[in-house]
Protein backbone atom coordinates (compact mmCIF):
# COMPACT_ATOMS: atom_id res chain seq x y z
CA UNK A 1 0.00 0.00 0.00
CA UNK A 2 2.77 2.44 0.96
CA UNK A 3 5.62 0.69 -0.86
CA UNK A 4 5.62 3.17 -3.73
CA UNK A 5 6.71 6.12 -1.58
CA UNK A 6 10.39 7.00 -1.48
CA UNK A 7 12.20 6.65 1.85
CA UNK A 8 15.53 7.91 3.15
CA UNK A 9 17.25 4.78 1.93
CA UNK A 10 16.09 5.43 -1.65
CA UNK A 11 18.09 8.66 -2.05
CA UNK A 12 21.72 9.71 -1.77
CA UNK A 13 21.99 11.98 1.27
CA UNK A 14 25.80 12.07 1.55
CA UNK A 15 27.05 15.64 2.00
CA UNK A 16 23.59 17.00 1.14
CA UNK A 17 21.54 19.59 3.01
CA UNK A 18 18.68 17.49 4.36
CA UNK A 19 15.63 19.19 5.84
CA UNK A 20 13.75 16.92 8.26
CA UNK A 21 10.21 17.93 9.24
CA UNK A 22 9.76 16.42 12.70
CA UNK A 23 6.93 16.52 15.22
CA UNK A 24 8.46 17.92 18.40
CA UNK A 25 5.10 19.11 19.73
CA UNK A 26 5.99 17.72 23.15
CA UNK A 27 4.20 18.46 26.44
CA UNK A 28 5.85 21.09 28.65
CA UNK A 29 5.26 21.88 32.31
CA UNK A 30 4.59 25.39 33.65
CA UNK A 31 8.33 26.06 33.80
CA UNK A 32 8.94 25.08 30.16
CA UNK A 33 10.47 21.69 30.97
CA UNK A 34 9.76 18.73 28.68
CA UNK A 35 7.42 16.28 30.42
CA UNK A 36 7.55 13.49 27.83
CA UNK A 37 10.27 13.28 25.14
CA UNK A 38 8.90 10.23 23.28
CA UNK A 39 8.38 12.16 20.06
CA UNK A 40 11.97 13.41 20.19
CA UNK A 41 13.40 9.95 20.85
CA UNK A 42 11.43 8.46 17.96
CA UNK A 43 13.29 10.69 15.47
CA UNK A 44 16.78 9.70 16.65
CA UNK A 45 17.16 6.79 14.15
CA UNK A 46 16.50 9.17 11.24
CA UNK A 47 18.92 11.80 12.56
CA UNK A 48 21.67 9.27 13.31
CA UNK A 49 21.30 7.77 9.82
CA UNK A 50 21.94 11.22 8.34
CA UNK A 51 24.84 11.97 10.70
CA UNK A 52 26.50 8.71 9.70
CA UNK A 53 26.29 9.77 6.05
CA UNK A 54 27.73 13.24 6.61
CA UNK A 55 24.51 15.04 5.77
CA UNK A 56 23.98 18.62 6.88
CA UNK A 57 20.86 18.15 9.00
CA UNK A 58 18.20 20.85 9.35
CA UNK A 59 15.40 19.97 11.76
CA UNK A 60 12.08 21.82 11.85
CA UNK A 61 8.91 21.44 13.88
CA UNK A 62 5.97 23.23 15.41
CA UNK A 63 5.16 23.40 19.12
CA UNK A 64 1.81 24.39 20.57
CA UNK A 65 -0.48 27.03 19.09
CA UNK A 66 1.37 30.36 19.00
CA UNK A 67 -1.15 31.75 16.47
CA UNK A 68 1.31 32.79 13.78
CA UNK A 69 3.60 34.98 15.84
CA UNK A 70 6.62 34.47 18.12
CA UNK A 71 5.80 33.43 21.68
CA UNK A 72 8.69 32.51 24.02
CA UNK A 73 6.66 29.86 25.86
CA UNK A 74 6.44 27.89 22.60
CA UNK A 75 10.13 28.12 21.74
CA UNK A 76 11.83 24.91 20.60
CA UNK A 77 15.00 25.78 22.52
CA UNK A 78 14.29 23.16 25.25
CA UNK A 79 13.95 20.57 22.48
CA UNK A 80 17.39 21.50 21.13
CA UNK A 81 18.89 20.95 24.58
CA UNK A 82 17.15 17.56 24.96
CA UNK A 83 18.30 16.54 21.48
CA UNK A 84 21.89 17.32 22.45
CA UNK A 85 21.63 14.90 25.36
CA UNK A 86 20.02 12.17 23.27
CA UNK A 87 22.43 12.51 20.33
CA UNK A 88 25.52 13.12 22.44
CA UNK A 89 26.57 16.02 20.23
CA UNK A 90 25.95 19.72 19.73
CA UNK A 91 22.65 20.80 18.21
CA UNK A 92 22.77 24.36 16.91
CA UNK A 93 19.61 26.42 17.42
CA UNK A 94 18.35 29.03 14.97
CA UNK A 95 16.33 32.01 16.25
CA UNK A 96 13.87 31.67 13.36
CA UNK A 97 13.01 29.17 10.62
CA UNK A 98 13.47 31.44 7.58
CA UNK A 99 15.40 34.61 6.81
CA UNK A 100 18.97 35.72 6.17
CA UNK A 101 20.35 34.71 9.56
CA UNK A 102 18.89 31.21 9.24
CA UNK A 103 20.30 30.87 5.71
CA UNK A 104 23.75 31.86 6.95
CA UNK A 105 23.60 29.35 9.82
CA UNK A 106 22.47 26.56 7.49
CA UNK A 107 25.10 27.38 4.89
CA UNK A 108 27.83 27.25 7.54
CA UNK A 109 26.89 23.70 8.60
CA UNK A 110 29.64 21.12 8.22
CA UNK A 111 28.89 17.50 7.22
CA UNK A 112 27.33 15.63 10.16
CA UNK A 113 26.25 18.79 11.99
CA UNK A 114 22.69 19.38 13.20
CA UNK A 115 20.62 22.54 13.51
CA UNK A 116 17.09 22.91 14.89
CA UNK A 117 15.06 25.83 13.56
CA UNK A 118 12.69 27.85 15.72
CA UNK A 119 8.96 27.04 15.77
CA UNK A 120 7.43 26.94 12.28
CA UNK A 121 4.12 28.23 13.65
CA UNK A 122 5.72 31.52 14.63
CA UNK A 123 4.81 32.37 11.02
CA UNK A 124 1.20 32.52 9.77
CA UNK A 125 2.35 31.01 6.47
CA UNK A 126 2.85 27.57 8.04
CA UNK A 127 -0.77 26.80 8.92
CA UNK A 128 -2.09 28.77 5.94
CA UNK A 129 0.04 26.66 3.57
CA UNK A 130 1.44 29.89 2.13
CA UNK A 131 3.51 29.15 -1.00
CA UNK A 132 6.07 31.87 -0.27
CA UNK A 133 6.71 30.45 3.20
CA UNK A 134 6.98 26.93 1.76
CA UNK A 135 9.40 28.19 -0.89
CA UNK A 136 11.57 29.87 1.75
CA UNK A 137 11.79 26.62 3.72
CA UNK A 138 12.57 24.60 0.59
CA UNK A 139 15.42 26.96 -0.32
CA UNK A 140 17.36 25.75 2.74
CA UNK A 141 17.81 22.19 1.53
CA UNK A 142 18.53 19.71 -1.26
CA UNK A 143 16.34 16.89 0.08
CA UNK A 144 13.18 17.10 2.16
CA UNK A 145 12.27 14.40 4.69
CA UNK A 146 8.84 14.17 6.31
CA UNK A 147 9.13 12.40 9.66
CA UNK A 148 6.24 14.09 11.47
CA UNK A 149 3.41 11.54 11.50
CA UNK A 150 1.48 13.55 14.07
CA UNK A 151 0.95 16.38 11.56
CA UNK A 152 0.40 14.28 8.43
CA UNK A 153 -3.32 15.05 8.40
CA UNK A 154 -2.75 18.78 8.00
CA UNK A 155 -2.18 20.68 4.75
CA UNK A 156 0.48 22.95 6.18
CA UNK A 157 3.32 24.57 4.25
CA UNK A 158 6.06 22.38 5.69
CA UNK A 159 4.05 19.18 5.23
CA UNK A 160 2.23 19.75 1.97
CA UNK A 161 2.99 22.97 0.09
CA UNK A 162 6.72 22.24 0.16
CA UNK A 163 6.43 19.67 -2.65
CA UNK A 164 6.08 22.43 -5.24
CA UNK A 165 9.55 23.81 -4.49
CA UNK A 166 11.82 20.86 -3.69
CA UNK A 167 12.26 17.29 -4.84
CA UNK A 168 12.65 14.65 -3.71
CA UNK A 169 10.38 14.63 -0.65
CA UNK A 170 10.85 11.32 1.15
CA UNK A 171 9.64 9.50 4.26
CA UNK A 172 11.78 9.37 7.39
CA UNK A 173 12.06 6.19 9.44
CA UNK A 174 9.41 7.24 11.98
CA UNK A 175 6.78 7.90 9.32
CA UNK A 176 7.73 4.73 7.46
CA UNK A 177 7.37 2.70 10.67
CA UNK A 178 3.96 4.22 11.48
CA UNK A 179 2.60 3.33 8.05
CA UNK A 180 4.05 -0.18 8.11
CA UNK A 181 2.41 -0.95 11.46
CA UNK A 182 -0.88 0.46 10.23
CA UNK A 183 -0.62 -1.80 7.20
CA UNK A 184 0.03 -4.80 9.46
CA UNK A 185 -3.05 -3.96 11.50
CA UNK A 186 -5.64 -3.06 8.90
CA UNK A 187 -4.44 -3.79 5.37
CA UNK A 188 -2.81 -7.22 5.65
CA UNK A 189 -3.50 -8.31 9.24
CA UNK A 190 -3.08 -11.66 10.95
CA UNK A 191 -6.58 -12.73 11.96
CA UNK A 192 -8.68 -12.65 14.05
CA UNK A 193 -8.49 -8.85 14.47
CA UNK A 194 -10.13 -7.04 17.38
CA UNK A 195 -10.62 -3.31 17.86
CA UNK A 196 -11.20 -1.62 21.21
CA UNK A 197 -12.74 1.82 20.74
CA UNK A 198 -13.40 4.12 23.68
CA UNK A 199 -14.02 7.76 24.37
CA UNK A 200 -16.93 10.01 25.17
CA UNK A 201 -18.98 10.51 22.02
CA UNK A 202 -20.18 8.22 19.25
CA UNK A 203 -20.36 11.23 16.92
CA UNK A 204 -16.58 11.69 17.10
CA UNK A 205 -15.77 8.04 16.45
CA UNK A 206 -18.60 6.91 14.13
CA UNK A 207 -16.49 7.12 10.98
CA UNK A 208 -13.79 5.00 12.63
CA UNK A 209 -16.28 2.39 13.86
CA UNK A 210 -17.90 2.10 10.42
CA UNK A 211 -14.54 1.71 8.69
CA UNK A 212 -13.29 -0.85 11.20
CA UNK A 213 -16.43 -2.98 10.91
CA UNK A 214 -15.38 -3.79 7.35
CA UNK A 215 -11.93 -4.92 8.50
CA UNK A 216 -12.08 -6.53 11.95
CA UNK A 217 -13.54 -9.74 13.34
CA UNK A 218 -14.49 -8.33 16.74
CA UNK A 219 -15.14 -4.86 18.10
CA UNK A 220 -15.57 -3.67 21.70
CA UNK A 221 -17.10 -0.26 22.36
CA UNK A 222 -16.26 1.21 25.77
CA UNK A 223 -16.13 4.55 27.49
CA UNK A 224 -19.14 6.85 27.62
CA UNK A 225 -19.87 5.96 23.97
CA UNK A 226 -21.27 2.64 25.17
CA UNK A 227 -24.25 4.34 26.81
CA UNK A 228 -25.56 5.70 23.52
CA UNK A 229 -25.58 2.14 22.16
CA UNK A 230 -27.28 0.79 25.30
CA UNK A 231 -29.88 3.58 25.50
CA UNK A 232 -30.62 3.27 21.77
CA UNK A 233 -31.73 -0.31 22.45
CA UNK A 234 -34.27 0.91 25.00
CA UNK A 235 -32.40 0.41 28.29
CA UNK A 236 -31.98 2.94 31.09
CA UNK A 237 -28.48 4.28 31.76
CA UNK A 238 -29.18 6.64 34.67
CA UNK A 239 -27.48 10.01 34.20
CA UNK A 240 -24.74 8.62 31.97
CA UNK A 241 -23.67 10.64 28.94
CA UNK A 242 -25.70 9.88 25.81
CA UNK A 243 -26.20 11.39 22.35
CA UNK A 244 -29.87 11.00 21.44
CA UNK A 245 -29.24 12.19 17.90
CA UNK A 246 -26.96 9.18 17.41
CA UNK A 247 -29.47 6.49 18.43
CA UNK A 248 -30.35 5.55 14.86
CA UNK A 249 -26.69 5.35 13.86
CA UNK A 250 -26.00 3.19 16.92
CA UNK A 251 -28.72 0.70 15.99
CA UNK A 252 -27.56 0.69 12.36
CA UNK A 253 -24.01 -0.03 13.54
CA UNK A 254 -25.13 -3.02 15.62
CA UNK A 255 -27.15 -4.35 12.67
CA UNK A 256 -24.23 -3.81 10.30
CA UNK A 257 -21.95 -5.82 12.58
CA UNK A 258 -24.43 -8.72 12.53
CA UNK A 259 -24.68 -8.50 8.75
CA UNK A 260 -20.89 -8.64 8.39
CA UNK A 261 -20.45 -11.39 10.95
CA UNK A 262 -18.43 -9.13 13.25
CA UNK A 263 -18.77 -9.88 16.97
CA UNK A 264 -19.98 -6.68 18.59
CA UNK A 265 -19.34 -6.19 22.32
CA UNK A 266 -20.41 -3.62 24.90
CA UNK A 267 -19.35 -3.54 28.57
CA UNK A 268 -21.39 -5.78 30.88
CA UNK A 269 -20.89 -3.70 34.03
CA UNK A 270 -19.87 -0.22 35.07
CA UNK A 271 -18.29 1.70 37.90
CA UNK A 272 -20.70 4.56 38.60
CA UNK A 273 -20.56 7.83 40.48
CA UNK A 274 -22.86 10.79 41.01
CA UNK A 275 -20.25 13.26 39.74
CA UNK A 276 -16.96 13.25 37.86
CA UNK A 277 -14.96 13.74 41.02
CA UNK A 278 -12.47 11.95 43.25
CA UNK A 279 -14.85 12.58 46.18
CA UNK A 280 -18.00 11.07 44.66
CA UNK A 281 -19.36 7.83 46.14
CA UNK A 282 -18.87 4.83 43.87
CA UNK A 283 -20.84 1.69 43.08
CA UNK A 284 -20.17 -1.13 40.62
CA UNK A 285 -23.27 -2.56 38.93
CA UNK A 286 -24.38 -4.59 35.92
CA UNK A 287 -25.26 -2.52 32.88
CA UNK A 288 -29.01 -3.02 33.46
CA UNK A 289 -28.84 -1.71 37.03
CA UNK A 290 -27.46 1.84 36.85
CA UNK A 291 -29.58 3.82 39.35
CA UNK A 292 -31.23 7.12 38.54
CA UNK A 293 -28.92 10.03 39.32
CA UNK A 294 -25.79 7.90 38.81
CA UNK A 295 -23.53 7.88 35.77
CA UNK A 296 -21.20 5.22 34.42
CA UNK A 297 -17.63 6.52 34.58
CA UNK A 298 -15.63 3.34 33.99
CA UNK A 299 -16.13 -0.25 32.92
CA UNK A 300 -16.29 -2.81 35.72
CA UNK A 301 -14.38 -5.96 36.63
CA UNK A 302 -16.75 -8.29 34.75
CA UNK A 303 -16.09 -6.27 31.58
CA UNK A 304 -12.34 -6.68 32.10
CA UNK A 305 -12.88 -10.44 32.37
CA UNK A 306 -14.90 -10.29 29.14
CA UNK A 307 -12.04 -8.41 27.44
CA UNK A 308 -9.59 -11.15 28.46
CA UNK A 309 -11.91 -13.75 26.91
CA UNK A 310 -12.18 -11.70 23.71
CA UNK A 311 -8.39 -11.56 23.47
CA UNK A 312 -7.77 -15.28 23.86
CA UNK A 313 -7.71 -16.18 20.16
CA UNK A 314 -6.86 -12.87 18.46
CA UNK A 315 -3.71 -12.22 16.43
CA UNK A 316 -4.04 -8.43 15.94
CA UNK A 317 -5.27 -5.76 18.37
CA UNK A 318 -6.17 -2.14 17.61
CA UNK A 319 -6.89 0.25 20.49
CA UNK A 320 -8.08 3.84 20.49
CA UNK A 321 -9.75 5.63 23.35
CA UNK A 322 -10.06 5.11 27.14
CA UNK A 323 -12.70 2.97 28.84
CA UNK A 324 -13.55 5.61 31.42
CA UNK A 325 -12.42 8.79 33.17
CA UNK A 326 -9.03 7.24 33.91
CA UNK A 327 -7.49 10.56 34.97
CA UNK A 328 -9.41 10.11 38.26
CA UNK A 329 -8.09 7.19 40.33
CA UNK A 330 -11.57 5.86 41.16
CA UNK A 331 -12.28 5.39 37.46
CA UNK A 332 -8.97 4.18 36.07
CA UNK A 333 -9.34 0.43 36.64
CA UNK A 334 -11.11 -0.34 33.37
CA UNK A 335 -8.69 1.53 31.11
CA UNK A 336 -5.67 0.18 32.97
CA UNK A 337 -7.22 -3.31 32.96
CA UNK A 338 -7.54 -3.14 29.18
CA UNK A 339 -3.95 -1.87 28.89
CA UNK A 340 -2.63 -4.77 30.97
CA UNK A 341 -4.77 -7.35 29.12
CA UNK A 342 -3.41 -6.13 25.77
CA UNK A 343 0.13 -6.06 27.16
CA UNK A 344 -0.19 -9.68 28.27
CA UNK A 345 -1.50 -10.84 24.88
CA UNK A 346 1.01 -12.32 22.41
CA UNK A 347 -0.93 -10.68 19.55
CA UNK A 348 0.41 -7.73 17.55
CA UNK A 349 -0.96 -4.66 19.33
CA UNK A 350 -1.22 -1.15 17.92
CA UNK A 351 -2.54 1.77 19.95
CA UNK A 352 -2.90 5.46 19.23
CA UNK A 353 -4.53 8.73 20.20
CA UNK A 354 -3.42 11.20 22.87
CA UNK A 355 -5.55 9.82 25.71
CA UNK A 356 -4.66 6.23 24.81
CA UNK A 357 -0.96 7.00 24.70
CA UNK A 358 -1.16 8.74 28.08
CA UNK A 359 -3.14 5.86 29.61
CA UNK A 360 -0.56 3.31 28.43
CA UNK A 361 2.22 5.35 30.02
CA UNK A 362 0.23 5.70 33.26
CA UNK A 363 -0.52 1.96 33.31
CA UNK A 364 3.20 1.21 33.03
CA UNK A 365 2.95 -1.12 30.02
CA UNK A 366 4.57 1.02 27.34
CA UNK A 367 7.20 -1.63 26.58
CA UNK A 368 4.62 -4.41 26.23
CA UNK A 369 2.52 -2.81 23.47
CA UNK A 370 3.87 -3.68 20.01
CA UNK A 371 3.50 -0.16 18.66
CA UNK A 372 2.21 3.12 20.08
CA UNK A 373 1.52 5.71 17.42
CA UNK A 374 3.06 9.16 17.81
CA UNK A 375 0.12 10.77 16.02
CA UNK A 376 -3.33 11.60 17.38
CA UNK A 377 -5.36 13.11 14.56
CA UNK A 378 -3.32 11.37 11.86
CA UNK A 379 -3.82 7.97 13.51
CA UNK A 380 -7.57 8.59 13.75
CA UNK A 381 -7.76 9.57 10.08
CA UNK A 382 -6.05 6.34 9.07
CA UNK A 383 -8.47 4.35 11.25
CA UNK A 384 -11.30 6.13 9.48
CA UNK A 385 -9.93 5.19 6.08
CA UNK A 386 -9.02 8.73 5.07
CA UNK A 387 -5.96 9.62 3.01
CA UNK A 388 -3.31 11.65 4.78
CA UNK A 389 -2.64 14.85 2.77
CA UNK A 390 1.11 14.73 3.42
CA UNK A 391 1.40 11.49 1.46
CA UNK A 392 0.60 13.53 -1.66
CA UNK A 393 3.77 15.50 -1.00
CA UNK A 394 6.03 12.46 -0.82
CA UNK A 395 7.76 11.48 -4.03
CA UNK A 396 6.69 8.17 -5.53
CA UNK A 397 9.14 5.71 -7.04
CA UNK A 398 8.73 4.17 -10.45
Amino acid sequence: MFNSYLTLEDVDVANKRVFVRTDYNVPLDEFGNIVDDTRIRETIPTINYLIDRNSKIILASHLGRPKGKPDPKFSLYPVAKRLERLLGKEVKFAPDCIGNQVEEMVNSLKPGEVILLENLRFHEGEEKNDPEFAKALASLADIYVIDAFGTCHRKHASMYGIKEFIQPVVMGFLLERELKYFEKALVNPQRPVVAFIGGAKVSSKLGIIKHLLERVDKIFIGGAMAFTFIKAQGYDVGSSLIEEEMFEEAINTIEKAKELGVKFYLPVDFVCGQAISEQTPVIEVAWQEIPKGWMGLDIGHASITLIKEILKDVQTIIWNGPMGVFEIDKFKTGTFGLAHAIAESPALSIAGGGDTDYAIHKAGVIDEISYISTGGGAFLQLLEGKVLPCLDAITRGE
